[in-house]
């Protein structure tokens, strides 16, 4: 039996490999000089640390983090205490969330998309943690969006799919507009199914702990083409 480390150990191996006083971000910076990093590290640690500091953008910072995070990350008993110390890092950490959406960015060419797209939907996510989608929540994740390169298409549609009480139009959710023709609907749509299924959301460096996000985007996809394809008939 191959035994697999859970992504809070093999950051927490990370960590430990560390000089004091650094933290997330210098882990970052040692993904980025390597060959092939492990992208689901990376992955994680730009959720939680751009996660962190979203959750100061409402003005409010009593949110607890463990159950924000958990709309994103499975969090098995065993490992609480290890996530718990990536989240306190990503507190007390000084810098900006420009500065890690950057590095996300610079890690996470063009070919990626589809990776930073799970990246903001997590955010996405973890925004909603609390029942509500603050104003200045909404303004954070476009500037963090806009640093990754997506396009102001994708933070609709992302905002489509997650956030209740939103323009919940299906075109956006599907990316695409009532003029579309149904065919090249469908096919965004299948390529949205498509690009949802837990083998290529791993593949793509997202850790195993968060593919929640997998369910709940089907779902949205699905009843986004199942009203369009309605409104067709």
């Amino acid at each position: 039996m191959v035994f697999r480390m859970s992504i809070w150990s093999r950051i927490a191996a990370a960590l430990s490999a560390l000089a004091t006083g650094e933290g997330l971000s210098t882990i970052l910076d040692q993904l980025r000089s390597t060959p092939n990093p492990e992208r689901s590290v990376a992955f994680t640690i730009a959720v939680i640390a751009l996660g962190a500091k979203m959750a100061k953008a409402d003005g409010t910072v009593t949110r607890n983090e463990v159950t924000a995070f958990r709309q994103v990350f499975a969090i098995p008993p065993a490992d609480e205490a290890k996530a718990a110390r990536v989240f306190n890092l990503a507190r007390q950490d000084v810098a900006g969330y420009d500065i890690y959406a950057a590095k996300i960015r610079a890690m996470f060419r063009d070919q990626d998309s589809d990776l930073l797209i799970d990246l903001m939907e997590s955010l996405f996510h973890i925004a909603l943690a609390d029942g509500t989608y603050h104003p200045r929540e909404n303004e954070f994740l476009m500037q963090v969006s806009t640093i990754l390169g997506l396009d102001d298409r994708a933070f609709r549609q992302l905002r489509a799919r997650v956030v209740e009480g939103a323009p919940r139009d299906p075109y956006d959710v599907l990316g695409v507009t009532p003029n579309t023709p149904l065919e090249a609907i469908r096919a965004a749509w299948r390529h949205a199914v498509k690009t949802s299924h837990p083998d290529l959301m791993l593949a793509r460096g997202v850790p195993p702990e968060a593919l929640k996000l997998a369910e709940r985007r089907l779902q949205a996809v699905n009843e986004a083409w199942a009203a369009i394809s309605q409104r067709a008939a």
